[in-house]
């Protein structure tokens, strides 16, 4: 079911405005819902964001229950070495945002991961304005990305990171169902 179908199911006394429905704690109260539901394991792995979507995550009610932790990678050796990026990947890339979310879903064993890298700014770097971001997001079902052109201070376009990410972890998680036992569940069989 989507935010929208449960919106509509709210009782008149009830009614949830629109504003509320695309409010950033109806949409992550909405991902934990689908991912206990479903029995969902999900991760994500920060470049740009510097831990602050692993915190707003695993801030959510009953988080343990599903959010098998997040990475925070900003030296390019640590990404090619723990979660295989290729060497000589553009940090601020889609194929480096793929790869990101894709090494740490295995490295976590998940059924999701969304991954976070850009410039924050001020300034650009590495030839890339500020506010240039690649989200990447990897599930069992394939993998994927959205490069956003945001503006405003840094403290701004990591704020609005981190939101745009929930949503895509809320998105991407409305399709999804368990692969089935995991490796830590096989061993116990």
């Amino acid at each position: 079911m989507t935010a929208e179908e449960r919106a509509e199911e709210v009782t008149e006394a009830e009614q949830v405005t629109e504003a509320e429905v695309n409010s950033a704690s109806f949409v992550l109260e909405r991902l934990g819902e689908v991912a206990r539901d479903r029995g969902l394991r999900v991760c994500v792995v920060e470049s740009l964001t510097s831990g602050r979507l692993a915190s707003t995550v695993g801030a959510v009610e009953g988080a343990g229950d599903w959010f098998t932790g997040g990475v925070v990678a900003y030296r390019t050796d640590i990404k090619e070495r723990v979660l295989g990026v290729t060497p000589g990947t553009d940090p601020v890339s889609a194929v480096c945002a793929e790869q990101l979310a894709d090494g740490a879903r295995r490295l976590f064993d998940a059924d999701l991961c969304v991954s976070t890298t850009g410039v924050g700014g001020p300034d650009a770097e590495g030839g890339h304005d500020a506010g240039t971001v690649y989200l990447g997001w990897a599930s069992n079902d394939g993998i994927g990305h959205r490069m956003l052109a945001l503006t405003g201070d840094p403290g701004e376009v990591l704020d609005e990171t981190v939101e745009i990410a929930v949503r895509l972890l809320a998105f991407h998680a409305e399709s999804l169902h368990p692969a089935g036992p995991r490796r830590g569940d096989a061993q116990r069989l």
